[in-house]
């Protein structure tokens, strides 16, 4: 099997799905966290975390900007969904609706920083890779051409 081709290397799922399947994972996580323990806590946040990298593994070259930009509004749009429909698993039950928002992020903002840390790191060294591949398959070509 060729390098390039390791799937945990090169993804190739087009940046629409990568983000459906993130909505999707975390939603879950969140479901069976409030389902368990009746409000985010660990469990979350590492599902979170995994998934962020999860998600930078997936997604094809040309969507990394759209990934990049995922884990924040992720987390944003988990805890919009969280508050309305469960508001004490992330905040106090008389809070307003931007209230736990702002609360749920907070309380789980290291997992949305890790979990971004994680993101960005993994398509940049993928970035990387891919760059050197290229650099180095050029350097071959023009290494074995002969001249004359």
């Amino acid at each position: 099997m060729d390098q390039a081709d390791v799937f945990w290397q090169a993804g190739r799922e087009p940046g629409h799905q990568v983000v459906s399947l993130g909505v999707a994972v975390a939603l879950t996580a969140v479901s069976i966290d409030v389902l368990l323990a009746g409000r985010l806590t660990l469990f979350f946040d590492l599902c979170f975390m995994a998934l962020c990298l999860g998600l930078a593994t997936l997604v094809r070259r040309q969507d990394f900007f759209l990934v990049a930009l995922l884990p924040p509004f992720l987390m944003t749009a988990v805890f919009w969904f969280v508050a309305l429909v469960a508001r004490d698993a992330v905040a106090d039950r008389g809070d307003s609706l931007l209230q736990a928002i702002v609360s749920g992020v907070a309380t789980h903002g290291v997992a949305l920083g890790v979990g971004y840390a994680l993101c960005l790191g993994w398509l940049a060294w993928r970035l990387h890779r891919e760059s050197n591949g290229h650099i180095a398959d050029e350097l071959s070509r023009e290494l074995s051409q002969p001249t004359g």
